[in-house]
């Protein structure tokens, strides 16, 4: 009677489909407003499985678009069930709003926002105006096409010439440089920089004409 009481609930082919819907649709509730998940099972009918456990295979990919899904069943049964399936998100993502020259700075009035299914938009489509105001273009850009991370760069903070400092900090020390930038840069990104002892050293560009030397 104990063993009867412990065991793990069997699940059809039904059920457990439904579990891995339920999975699916959990994974990819957090890219956009609405989810939809549609399921292709086997030709065959899969046989009963105990304590389902759905998962992704390994892939940095979000789960968008045609996919396959596994399931894991528990106890003596060590099967694991891959089927295909097509997880549909509709949300919210940038388009350019008018036409751009290329090193023009946006704003809000350069983008426009829109809704769609995901999955069918170009890998690196902004979706958030956050993510893109402040931003130079990298090229001329043709209105109403969805905005791509790659199209865009930094602000130039440093021009290749420029006087710089440097900055190199420790524990209980902080010491500056002077030095000649020898590439343009933004915030964020790693230039060298010719010192007054002709020395070369790459830094971190963490403001206007300012660079980190980071350890």
């Amino acid at each position: 009677m104990l063993l009867c009481a412990q065991a793990l609930p069997v699940f059809g082919q039904e059920e457990w489909l439904e579990r891995a819907r339920a999975f699916l649709t959990q994974q990819a509730s957090g890219l956009g407003d609405d989810v939809e998940v549609t399921l292709y099972p086997p030709g065959a009918h899969f046989p009963e499985c105990r304590q389902p456990e759905p998962f992704l295979p390994a892939s940095s990919r979000p789960p968008l678009g045609r996919l396959s899904v596994g399931v894991k069943c528990g106890e003596t049964d060590r099967r694991t069930r891959y089927l295909q399936a097509e997880v549909v998100v509709i949300g919210r993502y940038l388009e350019t709003a008018t036409a751009l020259e290329a090193g023009e700075r946006l704003t809000l009035a350069h983008l426009a926002e829109r809704r769609g299914e995901l999955h069918r938009l170009p890998h690196g489509t902004l979706r958030a105006p956050q993510a893109a105001i402040g931003q130079v273009t990298r090229r001329p850009l043709a209105a109403g096409r969805p905005l791509l991370s790659h199209q865009l760069r930094a602000p130039r903070l440093v021009d290749r010439g420029d006087r710089v400092t440097l900055e190199a900090r420790g524990d209980g020390f902080r010491v500056t440089r002077k030095g000649e930038a020898l590439a343009p840069g933004g915030r964020g990104e790693r230039i060298r920089v010719r010192l007054e002892d002709r020395r070369i050293l790459e830094a971190r560009i963490v403001g206007p004409g300012r660079l980190v030397v980071d350890n």
